[in-house]
C-alpha cells in the first residue's frame, strides 16, 4: 500500500495551487461523508461524483482494490474543507453533482486517485477537460505497478 506522504512525487501537480488547470468557479465545501473512492457527500451540494475517474466498487458487486480506494479517499478527504468545480454537465443521471476536487494543499484529487493507482480514467462527454492527462497518468501508474496495477494488489 502507498504511503500518503510519499504521493507528492507521483506526477501530481503538488506544488502548484489549483492543480491541473482552471475549471471555472472554485467553490468550497466540507466532505461530510465518503461513499466510496469516487463518490462523496459535500456540504451544501450533496452526493457528488468525481469527474474523470472510476474506482473499483465496494457496494454490491465488490471489485478488487475497491476497499483500498475507498479507504484512501476517506483518509484524504473525510472532514476536510476542499475546493471543487462543477463539470460542464453539472449532474449525472443519478442526480449526483459532477465535480473536480482539490485538496486543501492544492493537489488535484481526481488526478491523485489515478496517479496513485486507485482509479482508472473514465471520460464521459462533455466532462472531458482532463481526460487526456488522466489517461497518460494511468498508463504511467500501470507501468510503475502502483496501487491496483501492482501484481500483489488482487491476490
Amino acid at each position: 500500500m502507498l504511503v500518503v506522504a510519499g504521493l507528492a512525487g507521483l506526477g501530481c501537480i503538488a506544488g502548484e495551487r489549483g492543480g491541473a488547470g482552471n475549471d471555472g468557479a472554485r467553490l468550497t465545501a466540507t466532505v461530510a461523508r465518503v461513499v466510496d473512492g469516487d463518490t462523496v457527500i459535500l456540504s451544501g451540494l450533496g452526493r457528488s461524483r468525481l469527474i474523470g475517474v472510476d474506482t473499483p466498487e465496494v457496494h454490491g458487486r465488490r471489485e478488487c482494490f475497491g476497499a483500498q480506494a475507498s479507504a484512501f479517499a476517506k483518509r484524504m478527504l473525510l472532514g476536510r474543507r476542499i475546493r471543487y468545480a462543477a463539470g460542464v454537465q453539472g449532474r449525472d443521471r443519478y442526480g449526483r453533482a459532477l465535480v473536480y476536487v482539490w485538496l486543501p494543499d492544492g493537489r488535484f484529487f481526481n488526478e491523485l486517485l489515478i496517479t496513485a493507482g486507485y482509479a482508472r480514467p473514465l471520460a464521459i462527454a462533455p466532462n472531458v477537460r482532463h481526460a487526456q492527462r488522466l489517461r497518460r497518468l494511468a498508463r504511467a501508474a500501470a507501468r510503475a505497478a502502483r496501487g491496483m496495477w501492482s501484481p500483489q494488489a488482487c491476490r
